[in-house]
């Protein structure tokens, strides 16, 4: 199907969005109107710029507070009309968008509302032009889309029909099965946006937080559906008002804007297979200076090679594997690898999603790792067990250890970027989210969303640190183990600066919320948190301090619990900062 975006989605002047847009391989644009009157080029110029970049202009938007009006408000509606008739001509477009009236002075009458808009649509004929009425969800007396096709069914007009919206409909809870009982000709046009579940006036929703299909919580691949099986054969148009949006890159919101639409036609299609990863193969942190070397020693993991020809390092310790690489940069967590059960489908799967592989230097007798790009620039590998045999094989009879293997990996993300990674995770990983929370920082706010395959291997959790002085960009690899008591009881005594400080006052809060007994002696003394599900499980966690951007969290988990101990987060970003701040890690 052809894809459509509306201008006001992404960010810029009207000619970056044009390009940009282009770029990202869609077919045509919604031109939204105040793009165009910010525009210094003529209506002739934004037509011939657009046809030169392979675009067309299938619909302009919005003409508003037309219908259901008194008389003579009626005939300055209608000179108004005739205005961007004209302008229309003059674009090259046909179809124009009319939002239900939201103005205090409409008329609750639905004859005389299906009336005007058929006195529209005949003079919209006489230029060519045809009108997509459109039911806004707090629209003064059509607020629903079934009304506003009342409305069309009733002025009987052939160039009048539908514009129906994704955000409109199932933000209010209607249900779209009836958008099958509307002929697939008289949908004009299908806008499509997702939004979080957020429990606001809708007006504001509408404006500030849609996002693109697969980063919100609607379901507008069933929507969708009902517009194909009501025979819609209009293009998919993505049509978002969101601020982060309009601040972030023109370019790369484009592209995610694409990718979504790729993701949504295969989900449609069935075509959309994601290779589902199977475990964590490895994290790769990057170490210039050989700041991890000393930390992992401690935590129990042994050096277990060299690749021949890198500066990297394998680190082993029960399943968990890290990769230490000494390539100049920073300390911080620079790539993960992903065991799956067809790493070639896929790279093939994550190109399909615009995220190409990354150019990477490999002697032919080195295996076979191919990576794309995680939003945040972190590498994500697709691997099988081929890439150990880059290092030496690992001498036998190591003990395990306390460390069973990788948890799960959190990414702090640019604040711009938050949607975008979700999207990606979800699109070309197939992981899926287990909700998102807003959590409190001593400087401001952590916004955090977790997302992980059915089974829980692979858990990846991506964070927005919002804080006073600027994003804080730590990054940390949760390391599972079997027993966290004894391994914090060891670190304790032999490296007592390791672990991150725990304030009383968070023991003296878990003993009036949980009767722990005298495990909770033990807790305070070693620096452990806890959490409990309402099922019974349990979770124990304790922390690292921070070595450049990167810290280490240790966790037990029992009783089938699921959970990340978001409760705790706000200790630990106290103590983080408390440490930061003070000169430390």
């Amino acid at each position: 199907m052809r894809k459509t975006i509306a201008t006001v989605s992404v960010s810029g002047t009207l000619a970056e969005k044009l390009e940009a847009i282009a770029a990202a391989g869609f077919d045509g644009v919604e031109l939204f109107e105040n793009d165009l009157l910010a525009c210094p080029l003529p209506p002739e110029e934004i037509r011939a710029r657009a046809a030169d970049l392979g675009l067309t202009i299938d619909l302009y938007q919005p003409f508003r507070d037309f219908e259901a009006v008194p008389d003579d408000l009626l005939a300055r509606n209608l000179r108004r009309a005739e205005h961007k008739f004209r302008l229309m001509e003059r674009l090259g477009t046909d179809l124009l968008l009319v939002c239900s009236n939201v103005s205090p002075e409409a008329i609750g009458d639905d004859e005389r509302a299906a009336a005007q808009l058929r006195l529209l649509a005949e003079r919209a004929a006489g230029h060519g032009v045809r009108i997509a009425y459109e039911a806004l969800a707090w629209g003064r007396h059509v607020d629903e889309y079934l009304h506003a096709w009342r409305l069309v069914r009733l002025a009987d007009h052939p160039g009048l029909g539908l514009c129906l919206d994704s955000f409109h409909i199932l933000s209010r809870g209607s249900d779209p099965i009836g958008i099958e009982a509307v002929p697939g000709e008289k949908i004009f046009f299908l806008q499509l946006a997702d939004a979080p579940l957020l429990a606001m006036d809708v007006l504001q929703w509408s404006r500030h937080y849609r996002c693109f299909p697969g980063q919100g919580t609607f379901d507008v691949a069933g929507l969708v559906r009902h517009a194909l099986n009501a025979g819609y054969a209009g293009p998919l148009s993505l049509e978002v008002f969101n601020d982060h949006f309009r601040q972030a890159d023109t370019g790369r919101t484009a592209r995610d804007g694409m990718r979504s639409l790729l993701a949504l036609e295969g989900e449609l299609a069935g075509t959309t297979h994601p290779c589902v990863p199977t475990g964590f193969a490895f994290a790769e942190l990057a170490d210039d200076g050989g700041a991890f070397g000393e930390v992992l020693g401690a935590l129990g993991f042994t050096r277990a090679g060299a690749h021949p020809r890198k500066p990297v390092e394998l680190w082993t310790q029960g399943g968990a594997r890290l990769l230490l690489n000494a390539t100049g940069a920073e300390p911080s967590l620079a790539a993960i690898g992903l065991d799956g059960p067809d790493p070639a489908g896929a790279v093939k799967h994550a190109e399909a999603l615009l995220s190409p592989v990354l150019p990477r230097e490999r002697a032919p007798e080195e295996a076979r790792l191919d990576a794309v790009a995680a939003p945040d620039g972190t590498q994500i590998f697709f691997c099988d067990d081929s890439w150990l045999s880059d290092f030496p094989p690992p001498p036998a009879g190591r003990s395990g250890g306390a460390v069973t293997g990788i948890d799960h990996v959190a990414l702090t993300q640019p604040w711009h970027y938050f949607d975008e990674a979700e999207l990606f995770y979800r699109t070309v990983l197939g992981l899926r989210p287990q909700g998102s929370l807003e959590l409190p920082d001593p400087y401001g706010l952590l916004r955090s969303k977790a997302m992980s395959d059915p089974g829980g291997a692979v858990r990846m959790v991506v964070n927005i640190a919002q804080v006073g002085s600027g994003d804080v960009p730590w990054q940390h690899v949760a390391l599972a183990c079997d027993d966290v008591l004894a391994l914090a009881r060891r670190l304790r005594a032999e490296h007592p600066g390791l672990l991150l400080p725990i304030p009383a006052n968070y023991y003296d809060d878990l003993e009036a919320r949980h009767d722990l007994g005298p495990e909770l002696r033990e807790l305070r003394e070693l620096g452990v948190l806890y959490d409990r599900d309402a099922r019974g499980g349990e979770f124990l966690h304790l922390y690292t301090v921070t070595v450049g951007r990167v810290f280490f969290e240790l966790v037990q988990r029992t009783g089938g619990y699921d959970g990340y101990g978001a409760g705790n987060a706000p200790i630990r970003l106290a103590a983080q900062h408390s440490g930061h701040r003070s000169g430390g890690h």
